[in-house]
């Protein structure tokens, strides 16, 4: 299976299904990380770490890689609550935006975890994005290979960026 995903669909038909469908690891890429608000189902939002969080206590490991700096309002929530099954990880030079859920199901594409890239701020304060959906194990395996090993720093001993990244794989200051 392979389905395409347009613009507010990825809130949707990508993060919420992957959240839904995940037992044991997911692994989100993103170059951009925001706290995002996704919808709760009775009106209201709930923001991503409250998400993660929830699938943290049904014995999830999820692994955020990203490139940018968290935004402020993220890092505040985090301090007030890490989700026990949370390691996210910093390098520079991650672009990709991917959130893979058990080596199974993957999305691909080009939003970033923000409300903006998601579709979450609304139909006129989203960006236009686009991507793919599949189980296609063909495709899942190589993107979560080449992630798994960015995050386990394999990648630093021959990065042209040291320079820029003086804390190869940092963790966020809580």
């Amino acid at each position: 299976m392979i389905e395409l995903i347009l613009n507010d669909e990825h809130l949707s038909g990508a993060l919420a299904e992957a959240l839904k469908v995940c037992r044991h690891r997911l692994f989100v890429a993103t170059a951009n990380v925001k706290d995002l608000h996704l919808p709760d189902g009775a009106g209201g939002a709930r923001s991503i770490v409250e998400a993660f969080a929830e699938i943290s206590d049904r014995g999830v490991e999820i692994r955020l890689l990203h490139s940018g700096i968290p935004s402020g309002p993220l890092l505040e929530r985090l301090k007030r609550g890490m989700p026990a099954g949370l390691t996210m990880r910093r390098c520079p030079r991650v672009h990709a935006k991917a959130v893979i859920a058990d080596g199974v199901w993957m999305y691909l594409g080009s939003a970033n975890l923000t409300g903006a890239g998601l579709g979450a701020k609304g139909p006129h304060r989203r960006n236009f994005e686009a991507g793919i959906v599949t189980d296609d194990t063909s495709l899942i395996d190589p993107v979560a290979d080449m992630l798994a090993g960015v995050f386990e720093g394999a990648e630093c001993g021959e990065c042209g960026r040291k320079a820029n990244c003086p804390a190869p794989l940092e963790e966020p200051e809580l």
